[in-house]
């Protein structure tokens, strides 16, 4: 959810929250997007002039999420492609945190090109997505929610400006113990996490996540942005529960043949390496990224970091399609409110639908939250989900501490 801010003069005059200042230092400016969790601010660092990304919480969410993220993002501290956190705590009725300002999502920009990216890009990008995942995984933790939108490049103008960052750890979780490296138990019956678009067919199966299911779907983001989309969107179904089932389903059905055929071959090896690994193997990362390396030596193509979005706007790059896109979002998004307001206020009192989806995602506060790319959780387990990341992170922060690591 970390986006970049490409006006910074007037980042803060055209925000309402331009007074408002957190941890001390952190001063609110313009809104930049929004999500399952709440509200993402870009913000500036009072004391050095540092542009950052400030994301706010509804405390009362049935699953609060900014507590473990910032967790997670200090035993990340220091790895390549992970942006820093600087801060968390409380303001008011929300939790707060501060983290670097980055540039569009791999999403934006898959956007910004049309809807599909080159073989070149994807196999550049890959290597470094894999990095990514890889340094997540050696630090005993597991990502779980892998989507293009989770995926940033750095700001213009700076020397990350093409660096891909993998940012937003609500999900994370261990999968061995720090100190003995013991593996969690493989177990059934497990809830859904991530986004059914991009998950593992192990994860619809209700199988428990490792660093095999990540992997894939990394591989199915792979074929996403090739393809343009996948063989299991736009299903329908009366519920989401169904819906999700039959999302797992044409997974199932549709061959790595089908699905990768019309690519160099390495994409497909990729896919059926990953679904071929254990619960508990350990993956051959090196393998993996070798295999886009002779992807581009096969299209006769260099890792030279030139990448489909630099060569937009007459090879001035994305920003300008950057601006035009937000603008046109925000129009469609004032457009769809305001619609939307004048209904409500003709429409009769009526009594809630307690099925209707959208319900469940609606905040008490006045923070809006978007149902788009809302982590998948089965009502019935979201209860034990609390209890088993309250022990994670309960057993976890006792190893940093006896560790000598911050906390």
């Amino acid at each position: 959810m970390e986006k970049s801010a490409h006006d910074k003069s007037s980042s803060h005059s055209n925000s309402s929250s331009t007074s408002t200042i957190v941890g001390v230092h952190y001063q609110v400016g313009k809104k930049l997007g929004e999500g399952s969790f709440g509200v993402i601010y870009e913000g500036l660092n009072l004391l050095n002039n540092q542009s950052v990304a400030i994301k706010f919480e509804p405390r009362k969410s049935e699953v609060p999420q900014l507590r473990d993220e910032y967790r997670t993002y200090k035993i990340l501290a220091g790895t390549s492609g992970v942006p820093s956190a600087y801060y968390f705590g409380h303001e008011g009725l929300h939790n707060v945190l501060v983290i670097d300002l980055l540039g569009p999502s791999l999403e934006d920009l898959f956007d910004m090109c049309g809807r599909k990216f080159s073989i070149k890009t994807v196999a550049m990008v890959a290597k470094q997505m894999i990095s990514r995942v890889q340094s997540v995984h050696e630090r005993n933790l597991i990502y779980r929610d892998i989507k293009p939108d989770n995926f940033l490049i750095g700001r213009p103008g700076t020397k990350y400006a093409n660096m891909v960052f993998l940012v937003d750890y609500g999900m994370a979780k261990l999968y061995r113990d720090p100190k003995t490296k013991k593996h969690i138990p493989y177990r059934e019956r497990r809830s859904l996490s991530g986004t059914a678009r991009y998950m593992s067919i192990n994860t619809h199966l209700g199988r428990e996540q490792s660093r095999r299911d990540d992997l894939e779907a990394l591989g199915h983001v792979f074929m996403y942005f090739l393809r343009g989309s996948l063989p299991w969107q736009g299903l329908k179904a009366a519920t989401n529960k169904q819906k999700y089932e039959k999302i797992g389903e044409k997974k199932q059905s549709t061959s790595v043949k089908e699905l990768c055929g019309a690519f160099p071959e390495e994409f497909g090896i990729y896919l059926q390496y990953v679904r071929k690994l254990g619960f508990e193997e350990t993956p051959d990362y090196d393998f993996l990224k070798e295999l886009f390396d002779k992807v581009l030596e096969r299209i006769g193509e260099k890792d030279d970091g030139i990448h489909d979005w630099m060569l937009l706007n007459d090879g001035k790059g994305w920003e300008n399609r950057f601006k035009q896109l937000k603008d046109a979002r925000a129009r469609r998004s004032g457009h769809h409110q305001s619609k939307h307001h004048n209904k409500r206020s003709r429409a009769p009192v009526t009594a809630t639908n307690n099925n209707n989806a959208d319900n469940r995602h609606r905040s008490t506060t006045d923070m809006p939250v978007a149902p788009a790319y809302v982590p998948l959780q089965d009502p019935f387990s979201q209860q034990k989900e609390r209890k088993e990341k309250h022990g994670f992170w309960k057993s976890l922060v006792s190893f940093i501490t006896c560790s000598g690591h911050q906390d």
